[in-house]
């Protein structure tokens, strides 16, 4: 078991995703990585190997228990199966009889495709998720589990699998220190007893979870600067120079020792004049090193393929088969939409309403049926029906849109096939759009007053059903090609807006340009609008001839609007909508399986900018747009000397405040399954007589295990709990506290980085002041002179032009974005500022 240290952007996320043969493949990578003397390109290395990524990506509508069912059933028992039927006959060959409990345990290990499985709540009691194991997970609008619970959800999906190589990345982000020594024992049990291989990067871990760790591997600026067994990681540094004092711990040490800001005060040989040492020459003094010798040779060495185990290496893409595979993704599925049942409420209540405003805005004693006039109105009660079911199908747009990230990453597991995702968010919700249009219909149709005979009002409704079927696949297709909210709803309005103009109501099909008339043929309104009217004008009431005509009146109304008059065009149009139906679900399944999320925005300088530090001529004032500085070693001493001669106050002053709070009770309805089990209560507390003050120029630290409540407890004396039950008294400054007026004096720095990613540093804090500063005392020059003074607090000065970008881009490191949101409230001149975890992801 390996630890993976180095500050953060020293390419640790980088090499593990490429030992887990997770890298771009637009990148340009050189070198060779083997597994058991095997190329990657002998197996299947999503299969044998596991990332565990530092976000947390899930579904916020399921449980913590089963989310890590789902990845059970996906990911399967691997070869347990095959090693119990082995063992088994070892055993009877050996005379051996199985202690009962193990054998029952790994016989139920090996068992795959069980929703509830015995390695499912193995792993909930490793983790200590089993107290929140019926809690929803939730996301930024649904309230869920902690932080430190999301992190340790992150590392259960993959520990239920049987997967024995694991890359995991920060897994430590949001936990106490007792609950990842807990996690990394649980881990290093697993990997000594079955032989495993985990490389786990971890930022600062405990003395007691470093101990834990057979060999080190230290990172720093992309090279590796010591790889080797952790009881020798010392004396390499100080061969260097470099002693590590008795009361420090090895892994703070060891992040600190190749930092040009920290570096100096590790220096041990104090008879030689102390010159800082970069990493280059660390990393070429660990060449010549003994330890550095020994990796090499076995490094040369190439390891013999005849001593792997033949199912040590995933040759299947997947493990478990289609048909289970296929069941797990319908049984999720069929979950999400219990779980989302307020949507499809709402859209049928929206259908009965819009069918009430149809049926008094086309009543049928104020429609006459004798002339041509009066057939125009009524194809606009059609065409009106076909608008108002096909914006049903809207709504699947963002429904699709929101749960793909979480889609790409058990993708990229291969925890499914595209399409076994993709066939479910079908085929369930067809009752759905059954019910939604037998509604319609049965409103609608003869209070409007369509032709009264069965037969053509069940082909009615037919032709209704297919085209909210169309709509519901194009938008889910929409939203698969557009990977994100603001392009798939842009491209879903723009596709809208061409089946109205080209659907043959709007615009005749005689009146469409010789150059659109192809839009007008794969337009799937056209086919239903045609279909409907063929149905409907072909029946008996238009049937009469009208004066000074030869022609039946139906076909009078069809030919004038340019529809098709042939009976067999309603059978052309229900074929064309099966046809498209077919279609965009199919294309729907090949965006999911071919294309990836978006390419994420990277940071930049300005011109301008690089062309004052070109000026500067300091050693590290030449940042090009690849080069920005992206972790503590990098500060410039620039900076830090004119941080020190600056002393001067604040350009704005503010009022100090306290606050006092008494007796605080929070709690919340009792959650369902809780209730399930048997819990008798109404509510549950998750703060329960809590009492302190926070007095000015006094910092607090507001410390508890992952899942206390720290989280809970200033959400509530910030006033952002919208949800529950609060009681007690909260006081400023001896005032009752009014939220109104303490919004304006208070900031709160979230657990989670959220920026706009498309501006840059200086832009999001100049936004922010102008919002959140009174204008009539602060004139524009102050505010931004003030925005000035913020950014040389935090740091962020060389970043001033840099985009943001989102969390694990080549835009801001995580270190930026917490600095960043400490900013951002900075700006603000808050008196009383709550900062939640705001050294998560820091070193």
């Amino acid at each position: 078991m390996t630890l993976l240290l180095g500050p953060p952007s020293s390419g640790k996320t980088t090499l593990l995703l490429a030992l887990a043969g997770k890298l771009d493949s637009a990148l340009k990578v050189s070198g060779r990585i083997t597994y058991s003397g095997h190329g990657m390109d002998e197996f299947v290395p999503q299969r044998t190997s596991a990332y565990v990524s530092q976000h947390d990506v899930h579904i916020g509508e399921m449980t913590v228990r089963e989310t890590l069912a789902f990845s059970a059933r996906c990911q399967g028992a691997g070869t347990g199966y095959e090693m119990l039927a082995e063992l088994s006959r070892r055993e009877k060959a050996a005379h051996i009889k199985p202690n009962p409990d193990i054998d029952v345990y790994m016989k139920a290990a090996a068992t795959e495709g069980q929703e509830a499985s015995v390695v499912t709540d193995y792993i909930l009691k490793i983790l200590a998720l089993d107290v929140c194991a019926d809690t929803l997970v939730g996301d930024q609008m649904l309230r869920g589990i902690s932080g430190g619970q999301r992190k340790r959800v992150t590392t259960g999906e993959i520990l239920v699998g049987p997967v024995k190589t694991l890359f995991m990345d920060e897994i430590s982000t949001g936990l106490d220190s007792s609950t990842t020594f807990q996690i990394v024992k649980a881990l290093q049990q697993s990997i000594h007893i079955l032989r495993g291989t985990a490389i786990i990067s971890l930022l600062q871990p405990a003395p007691e979870a470093y101990d834990l760790f057979d060999d080190i591997i230290l990172l720093s600026e992309g090279q590796i600067v010591y790889q080797g067994p952790r009881e020798l990681v010392l004396d390499f540094f100080e061969s260097m120079g470099f002693k590590c004092p008795k009361r420090k711990g090895v892994a703070d040490f060891l992040q600190e020792v190749t930092s040009k800001k920290d570096q100096k005060q590790y220096w041990a040989r104090k008879d030689e004049v102390y010159n800082f040492i970069p990493v280059k020459e660390f990393a070429e003094a660990f060449q010549s090193f003994h330890i550095g010798h020994t990796v090499m040779h076995e490094l040369s060495t190439p390891f013999d393929k005849s001593k792997s185990h033949p199912t040590a290496l995933a040759t299947k893409k997947y493990n478990v088969s289609k048909k289970e595979l296929l069941k797990a993704c319908i049984s999720r599925e069929y979950l999400l939409m219990k779980r989302s049942k307020f949507v499809y409420i709402f859209r049928l209540i929206q259908t009965i309403v819009l069918a009430l405003i149809t049926m008094t805005l086309f009543l049928r004693t104020k429609m006459p049926r004798d002339d041509i006039i009066a057939g125009g109105i009524y194809l606009g009660a059609p065409y009106n029906s076909l608008l108002r079911i096909m914006f049903n199908g809207f709504s699947e747009l963002n429904m699709t849109v929101a749960k793909l990230p979480v889609f790409y990453k058990q993708r990229d597991l291969l925890f499914f096939p595209a399409w076994a995702y993709s066939l479910p968010t079908w085929f369930l919700k067809i009752p759905i759009s059954l019910i939604e249009v037998a509604v319609w219909v049965f409103l609608t149709y003869y209070v409007i007053g369509f032709d009264p005979d069965v037969q053509r009002f069940f082909r009615h409704f037919l032709v209704l059903l297919l085209a909210n079927y169309v709509a519901s696949a194009l938008f889910r297709f929409v939203a698969a090609m557009g990977r994100n909210v603001i392009v798939a709803n842009t491209f879903g309005t723009f596709a809208l807006l061409v089946l109205v103009v080209l659907g043959g109501f709007v615009l005749s099909r005689d009146d469409v340009k010789k150059w659109w008339k192809w839009g007008h043929w794969i337009s799937p309104l056209m086919y239903a609008q045609t279909a409907f009217v063929v149905n409907e004008f072909k029946g008996k009431h238009w049937r009469h001839i009208p004066p000074n005509s030869n022609k039946l009146l139906g076909l009078i109304v069809m030919k004038a609007r340019g529809f098709y008059t042939n009976s067999y065009w309603y059978w052309i149009g229900v074929g064309a909508s099966f046809g498209y139906i077919i279609l965009f679900n199919g294309l729907f399944a090949l965006a999911l399986t071919y294309l990836n999320p978006f390419e994420k925005p990277r940071a930049v300088l300005s011109k301008a900018t690089l062309s004052e530090q070109s000026d500067n001529e300091t050693e590290e004032g030449n940042w090009t747009a690849e080069q920005l500085p992206r972790s503590s070693s990098m500060r410039t001493e620039t900076i830090e000397a004119a941080n020190q001669n600056e002393k001067r106050g604040m350009v704005l002053p503010f009022q100090p405040l306290s606050i006092t709070f008494d007796d605080i009770t929070y709690s919340v309805d009792m959650p369902q399954e809780m209730k399930r089990q048997g819990v008798s209560e109404d509510r549950l507390k998750l703060l329960n007589s809590v009492s302190g003050a926070f007095r000015p120029g006094v910092l607090t630290a507001l410390m508890g295990v992952s899942g206390a409540g720290k989280t809970t407890l200033m959400d509530v004396l910030a006033g952002r709990k919208t949800g529950g039950y609060i009681d007690g008294s909260i006081t400023i400054s001896g005032y009752p506290k009014k939220q109104e007026t303490f919004a304006s004096v208070s900031g709160y720095c979230e657990q989670n980085d959220i920026h706009s990613p498309h501006v840059t540093v200086y832009e999001s804090l100049v936004y922010s002041s102008w919002l959140r500063l009174p204008p009539q005392e602060v004139d524009s020059a102050t505010r931004k002179m003030f925005v000035k003074e913020v950014m040389e607090l935090v740091e962020l000065t060389p970043l001033r032009d840099a985009i943001v970008g989102l969390p694990g881009t080549s835009g801001l490191s995580t270190e930026q974005r917490k600095r960043l949101t400490i900013a951002v409230e900075l700006v603000a001149n808050p008196s009383i500022i709550f900062m939640d975890e705001p050294t998560s992801g820091l070193e």
